[in-house]
């Protein structure tokens, strides 16, 4: 009777277990936290020796990846390849060459900061 008690217990503990969110957001496929599980995301050399590392969780977002820092952007207008801003940032990407530049107080394109290529 106790082994029994005893696999009941066992089988409602792992019942219990197998229930339970574990992923607490975690990205499974780029290993960050709070960005969608199918997020691709993409690793950049840049000719300063600095890496970025590009998600993006949407088509519309890109996430970035630059010096300890984390920076959220949308998608905006571009004539070739993807354009992403926000905040003070400007992330532009096009075939396998990504650009992280400082955007004016106006929203033009400033001074570049990186030049980078995907890896």
């Amino acid at each position: 009777m106790k082994q029994r008690i005893n696999a009941l217990t066992l089988s409602f503990i792992l019942l219990a277990s197998a229930c339970t969110d574990t992923t607490q957001d975690q990205d499974t496929t780029t290993g960050h936290a709070n960005e969608s599980p199918l997020a691709l995301s993409f690793n950049y050399h840049c000719e300063s020796g600095e890496v970025i590392t590009a998600s993006y969780p949407s088509t519309d977002t890109a996430t970035i990846r630059y010096k300890g820092g984390i920076y959220h952007m949308q998608r905006a207008v571009s004539a070739s390849g993807g354009r992403y801003v926000g905040d003070e940032w400007e992330w532009w990407t096009k075939g396998p060459g990504g650009m992280l530049s400082r955007l004016n107080a106006d929203g033009n394109s400033g001074d570049s900061i990186e030049i980078c290529t995907e890896s």
